[in-house]
């Protein structure tokens, strides 16, 4: 039985996330209402991802439509795909503007999608978007609409942790581990290999050992409480975190957790205590304004706009500072440190472009970011270079990203088992008891 070709009309939303989103539709064709490369025409200049984004989509087009015009359809490069064109329309016989009573971008891309729904009455036509509340207009209206599901993960309740308890462990295998530091995996997981490093709390009765799955000697590794830079752990979750952090064998980490886990002061210790190893630390977060509005209605020079988004990063660095009093060296060293640019905190948009060799790269709030531009920053990684991503994936401040669309939650899922990557879940918070109760009852 052959499949009905369907017709996708995508909003500039889905183009953001992915310009390469057309190809991704199989056999089926895809419609860009003309009102979404007027948008893209108000995106395409800038540094920031979604310009990127912008840019390389209207390339894409004028490749594919060569001679032809994008009022007739064109072939999407690849052997499968189906036909892509522009449509002008908007006129159907419900006007949603008059409906929505507000002449608005996306009320004129429904209109599109309402006229080719009565052109095409025989094929069954989709709205594709990010945004959550057009898409409700559009089911309103009686059209069928869909999320863009490419990059998004099956279910956040099976995220992958990174961190298992084991009870019933023998004593003899618990003993070991204490004595020798390490015993073979077969000796506690019978079957099959655990995800490389993986991280264990292995119990039985009132004894227990933190260990670490190593996936070149295939072993479990005693992990022990060490401190950083003034840091102590104070759970099993954050010694897991700290280990992971201080393992020169994985250039590739991801913590997740609530606000006050320590995902961030703990990153920042860490990279601190190995500061000889990387000519330089960066901590960076993507910029997302309040309200959905740039950055440039605030007062000020540039440094003055942005001062307000990197200032939780500083004030793990001054907590960092205030462990040691001001003439201790390590005071002075972080002062040096931040004065000699050997330590920097910048926004994230600002190492586009730049490779980063020899760098411990810190990446803070990364659940605001698409799969997308989460490949972006680890493809900068040159020789030398550790990367940490750090989020909570149930506080997205970006309007087209859930909990699993988000970079962060692709990449735990996508990347995990790899040799040189590990994550840890951060459940437990340590900011203060004010603090966990408010993440608890609230």
């Amino acid at each position: 039985m052959v499949q009905e070709k369907k017709i996708f009309v995508l909003d500039t939303s889905v183009i953001i996330y992915d310009h390469n989103a057309i190809k991704n539709f199989k056999e089926h064709d895809v419609v860009i209402p003309i009102t979404v490369l007027e948008e893209l025409d108000n995106f395409k200049k800038g540094n920031d991802t979604k310009n990127f984004a912008a840019r390389e989509f209207i390339r894409y087009i004028d490749k594919i439509s060569g001679h032809n015009t994008l009022q007739d359809w064109v072939n999407i490069n690849g052997k499968g795909h189906g036909l892509f064109k522009i449509e002008m329309n908007q006129k159907a016989s419900i006007d949603s503007e008059r409906i929505f009573g507000e002449r608005k971008a996306d009320h004129r891309i429904l209109n599109t999608a309402l006229y080719l729904s009565e052109k095409y009455p025989e094929r069954k036509v989709i709205m594709v978007t990010k945004d959550i509340n057009l898409r409700l207009k559009a089911k309103s209206l009686n059209l069928i609409s869909e999320d863009y599901e490419t990059g998004k993960i099956k279910t956040v309740d099976e995220l992958y942790t990174g961190r298992t308890m084991l009870q019933k462990v023998s004593s003899e295998a618990i003993n070991e581990i204490y004595d020798k530091g390490f015993c073979e995996t077969k000796s506690i997981i019978k079957r099959g290999k655990p995800q490389a490093n993986h991280f264990y709390i292995l119990k039985n009765g009132q004894k227990s050992v933190l260990a670490h799955y190593n996936p070149v000697k295939d072993n479990l590794e005693r992990v022990k409480k060490i401190s950083a830079f003034g840091i102590t752990p104070r759970n099993a979750e954050q010694a897991f975190a700290l280990e992971a952090i201080m393992n020169p064998e994985i250039r590739l980490l991801t913590l997740q957790g609530v606000a006050g886990t320590g995902k961030t002061l703990l990153s920042l210790a860490g990279a601190l205590e190995q500061r000889r190893n990387y000519h330089q630390i960066y901590l960076a977060r993507p910029i997302v304004p309040l309200s959905n509005k740039d950055i440039g209605y605030l007062p000020g020079d540039i440094k003055s706009k942005l001062n307000p988004y990197m200032e939780p990063l500083w004030d793990n660095l001054k907590y960092i500072k205030s462990q040691f009093g001001e003439k201790e060296k390590e005071f002075k060293q972080i002062t040096e440190m931040v004065e000699n640019e050997k330590l920097v905190v910048c926004p994230l948009a600002y190492i586009r472009g730049r490779s980063l060799s020899n760098v411990f790269f810190i990446v803070d709030e990364a659940q605001n970011l698409t799969p997308h531009e989460i490949k972006t920053v680890i493809s900068r990684a040159g020789e030398n270079t550790k990367i940490i991503f750090t989020g909570d994936i149930f506080q997205i401040d970006t309007p087209y990203l859930d909990t699993q669309s988000n970079g962060l939650s692709y990449l735990i899922e996508k990347i995990k088992n790899q040799p040189i990557y590990a994550h840890v879940t951060l459940e437990k918070g340590e900011r203060s008891e004010l603090a966990n109760l408010a993440n608890e009852y609230l």
